[in-house]
């Protein structure tokens, strides 16, 4: 590996955890009733930012039919992870 692949993945590592931190932050702002609204706990945001699929792991109810569609909450997650940056 050359020096500037190494530069390169510790930016693409850096802007990875900044946006990760950003979504997290975004995330502890919202009340407990707007974390509902998109199925996920205060308890469980460090885990959905991870990307930790939280049904694997026992926690929450099985995912109902909004869950299924576009606008379930990993896609909005999801939307807050994949956002440019500002």
């Amino acid at each position: 590996m050359s020096i500037l692949n190494l530069f390169l993945s510790a930016g693409r590592a850096i802007a990875d955890w900044r946006r990760r931190e950003r979504a997290y932050a975004e995330l502890m702002a919202l009340d407990d009733r707007s974390l509902a609204d998109i199925g996920v706990c205060r308890s469980q945001i460090r885990a959905v930012i991870a990307g930790e699929n939280l049904r694997d792991r026992g926690a929450g109810p099985a995912p109902t039919v909004e869950a299924t569609n576009f606008w379930s909450a990993q896609g909005r997650l999801n939307g807050l992870l994949t956002r440019p940056n500002l």
